[in-house]
C-alpha cells in the first residue's frame, strides 16, 4: 500500500512465504521524514491557549442608576404639614386676610401661596413700562455682572422683604438660595432673585411662571392659589444668573429634602 506522503512500503506477505520484511533500522526511522509524511501529533498533546469563554449574558458590570426625579407628589407629601417658623401671617394680596405662614424643617421654609408675576428687572418683551403698571427696572439681587435679573429669561421667586413676621435672612435665605416651587403636577427650580412687600407673600417671575404652565402676564396672570414655594437653606447658585445650575443643584437638593428623615 502508498504510505502518506506517496512511498510504497511492502504489505504483508509481499516477499513470499516465510519470507517477512527486513525490520528498519533506528537510524532510517530517525532521519528526515518525507514531504507530506508528518504524523499528526497525538490528541493527548497539550492544547494552546484559548480564547475565554464569553460571560454570561447580563454578567456584564453597569453604572448605578441615576435616582428618579423628585415628583410634585413627593414634594407635596414632604411639606404636607407645618411649623411655623414665621411670626405671624402674610396676605396674599392687598386687602386680604393674612393667612398664610411660613413654615420650615431643619433643610428648608416654605409656604403655600398664590402667583403674582414680579415683572421687575431688565427689560424685554414682555417685561417693561409698557406692558406692567408697576415695573421696576432693578430687582433686590444681581447678576454676576451687576446688572438687575431678567423676568423673562430667569425664573427666579420673591421672598418678602424682612420684617417682624420674618426675617428670612436669618433662616439661611438669600439672593440665589435654591427653590422648588410646585404647582399642580408639575415642578420648577429657581432662586429667591427679589424681594417684596413685607406683609405679602407668593410671586415669582415670568419665566417661573412659564415653566408651571402659569399665564405669565404681569397685568392677567398668575393663579389665586395652589403655589407650594420651597427654598433650600444655605444654598446658592453661582452666578446667580445660572438657569442650568439651578436645576441641577435643585433637583439634588429636592431628593436630600424628600428623603430626611426628620
Amino acid at each position: 500500500m502508498l504510505t502518506p506522503g506517496g512511498s510504497a512500503t511492502p504489505g504483508p506477505g509481499t516477499h513470499g512465504p516465510g519470507i517477512t520484511a527486513p525490520a528498519t533500522s533506528d537510524a532510517a526511522a530517525s532521519g528526515p521524514a518525507t514531504a507530506g509524511s508528518a504524523t499528526p501529533a497525538p490528541a493527548s498533546a497539550t492544547p494552546g491557549p484559548t480564547a475565554p469563554e464569553p460571560a454570561p449574558s447580563g454578567s456584564e458590570s453597569s453604572a448605578p442608576a441615576s435616582p428618579a426625579p423628585v415628583t410634585a407628589a413627593d414634594l407635596l407629601a414632604r411639606v404636607s404639614g407645618c411649623t411655623p417658623v414665621s411670626q405671624g401671617h402674610y396676605r396674599k394680596d392687598r386687602g386680604r386676610a393674612a393667612t398664610v405662614p411660613v413654615c420650615g424643617t431643619r433643610e428648608a421654609v416654605y409656604w403655600k401661596a398664590d402667583m403674582d408675576i414680579d415683572c421687575d428687572g431688565r427689560p424685554g418683551r414682555h417685561c417693561n413700562a409698557g406692558t406692567d403698571p408697576n415695573f421696576s427696572s432693578s430687582t433686590a439681587f444681581a447678576q454676576s455682572d451687576g446688572r438687575a435679573l431678567s423676568s423673562e429669561k430667569l425664573p427666579y421667586v420673591v421672598v418678602p422683604a424682612p420684617s417682624g413676621i420674618w426675617d428670612y435672612r436669618e433662616h439661611g435665605v438669600r439672593g440665589g438660595s435654591v427653590a422648588a416651587v410646585v404647582y399642580r403636577d408639575r415642578v420648577s427650580y429657581a432662586v429667591v432673585g427679589d424681594t417684596g412687600p413685607a406683609d405679602i407673600i407668593g410671586e415669582a417671575s415670568y419665566a417661573a411662571a412659564t415653566s408651571l404652565g402659569i399665564d405669565p402676564d404681569p397685568r392677567s396672570g398668575g393663579t389665586p392659589s395652589g403655589v407650594t414655594y420651597i427654598v433650600f437653606k444655605d444654598s446658592r447658585v453661582t452666578p446667580l444668573e445660572d438657569r442650568e445650575a439651578a436645576e441641577t443643584q435643585g433637583e439634588r437638593l429636592a431628593r436630600e429634602f424628600v428623603d430626611a428623615a426628620d
